[in-house]
């Protein structure tokens, strides 16, 4: 099989699909392996680290689509790729179609057979591709939201951990996963004050074990959801339905109440968000955008700024063993 590699263009999208010990597994395997020259620059990994495996370069992604049967991605295709995809290709990246039918119809027009990571579920029910970037995703958002906290960032200029005589930042996760679980890690690592909020009480409980209660768990449900956001500094959307538009869980009005200065983080945004006033996808560019006094980071590709360490978790997940 031949196997095309792609340099990605989504706005500071850094990550590349197969790393250099990826494409020698794959190569070993029996397969071939066409990439586009630099496709791994922006994740530290020099051309001469693939073609030392036997991996050969291009330099025009029109070739790569040309000739692989299977083209293997990070980000959906955007609509400057749509013309270059061949009818009857194979396809293997994260998706998300659920917020994108024009992508969807494209597919279906092209006669692609489209495979999604966040989709590929092990027997147990487990999701062994999107669970790495998940991971990153989860502490980048508590990251990202201790920076744009500081005031000069328009933040409230609250401090995660607070010092000694003053309370910590509050910080709501709303979605017990994978996402969610790493959330808490770091911002109860920094010393915020904790609470997460999920509709599955058996996961609450599982949370409950894991932290030794230092965690808040509250099960969902929109008074309390209200109720807790007044007074939230950092505000996590960390819920996924696999393979549809991620729920509204918190609306407008609750925004409304939060703190001035304070920061919403929609990890689900590549599933359409989960907040109500996340209406539109931002980039690494304009991260961020305030609305009502908060402030809205909606990066749909998040773990982007993490592009090696997110390349080296992934490839963990024993990626070639997919072919």
């Amino acid at each position: 099989m031949i196997i095309g590699v792609l340099k990605e263009v989504m706005v500071n999208e850094n990550r590349v699909s197969i790393t250099p010990s990826g494409a020698n597994e794959l190569i070993l395997s029996g397969n071939q392996l066409l990439m586009e020259k630099d496709a791994g620059i922006n994740s530290g990994f020099t051309n001469e680290e693939y073609v030392r495996v036997g991996v050969q370069l291009t330099d025009h992604a029109s070739e790569v689509f040309e000739k692989a049967d299977l083209i293997v991605k990070v980000k959906e295709p955007i609509e400057e790729e749509y013309e270059l995809i061949r009818e009857g290709q194979v396809i293997f990246t994260y998706f998300h179609l659920a917020p994108n039918p024009k992508l969807a119809n494209v597919l279906i027009e092209k006669k692609v057979t489209a495979i999604a990571y966040e989709t590929v579920q092990l027997p147990n029910g487990q999701l062994p591709l999107l669970t790495p970037m998940s991971e990153v995703a989860g502490r980048m958002s508590v990251q990202i939201g201790a920076y744009l906290l500081q005031k000069n960032n328009n933040g409230s200029g609250v401090l995660l951990g607070g010092v000694p005589g003053v309370k910590p930042a509050e910080v709501l996760i709303i979605g017990g996963g994978v996402v969610g679980i790493n959330a808490a890690k770091m911002a109860m690592g920094l010393g915020a004050r904790v609470t997460v909020m999920d509709i599955n009480k058996a996961r609450l409980s599982q949370l409950d074990d894991i932290f030794s209660g230092r965690v808040v768990t509250v099960l969902y449900n929109s008074y309390d959801v209200a109720n807790y956001v007044r007074s939230t500094d950092l505000l996590i959307g960390a819920v996924l339905v696999t393979g549809n538009r991620a729920p509204r869980t918190v609306t407008e009005e609750m925004v409304k109440t939060m703190p001035e200065g304070s920061v919403i983080v929609d990890v689900a945004i590549d599933q359409g968000g989960t907040i109500e006033t996340i209406d539109r996808i931002t980039t690494h560019h304009t991260p961020y955008y305030i609305e009502h006094g908060v402030i809205h980071y909606s990066v749909s590709n998040i773990k982007g700024a993490g592009s090696r360490f997110s390349n080296i978790s992934f490839s963990c997940s024993s990626f070639p063993s997919f072919f």
